[in-house]
């Protein structure tokens, strides 16, 4: 299952959704969501946050995962928060050192003075060979999965 989980994102990727969309609607389902409802909450935060090439997508969708996960809707629960943070964290130095960074600017190779564009590119084979997001996804995707996985994770 994890395997398909990591396929599908891949797939919502390369049919045109944004890098942190293909990584939440993965796994929407698990959380009680509809593609339709997970592709709307992580579409904000594809291109490195609103294409402004900040934290990677797929990575913003791995947290948003884990807020799904593990956050706690308690505003004096400290000790949830500090879980839900710590998980963060240790998906965030797996993720760096998995792909050297976490920026998504710096993944793709862009220079600070490249200009922040709103309008996406065209989906092209020449974007997908350029770029390495497809398989930042899959990482993502993956990294998540084995997450769940290591937790026992029903469904996954």
């Amino acid at each position: 299952m994890l395997e398909e989980r990591v396929k599908r994102a891949v797939e919502l990727f390369k049919s045109g959704f944004n890098c942190s969309q293909a990584v939440v609607a993965a796994y929407a389902d698990l959380y009680g969501f509809t593609e339709e409802q997970a592709l709307k909450m992580a579409a904000s935060f594809g291109g490195g946050i609103g294409r402004m090439r900040e934290t990677c997508g797929a990575a913003c969708g791995m947290f948003l995962l884990a807020g799904l996960e593990t956050g706690t809707t308690d505003p004096k629960d400290k000790d949830g928060k500090a879980a839900n943070y710590k998980l963060v964290q240790e998906l965030a130095a797996e993720f760096r050192e998995k792909n050297g960074s976490l920026n998504c600017g710096e993944l793709l190779g862009l220079k600070k003075c490249d200009s922040i564009q709103s309008v996406p590119e065209e989906r092209t084979g020449q974007y997908y060979a350029k770029r390495p997001c497809a398989k930042i996804v899959e990482m993502a995707a993956r990294i998540w999965g084995e997450y769940l996985e290591k937790k026992g994770k029903q469904g996954l």
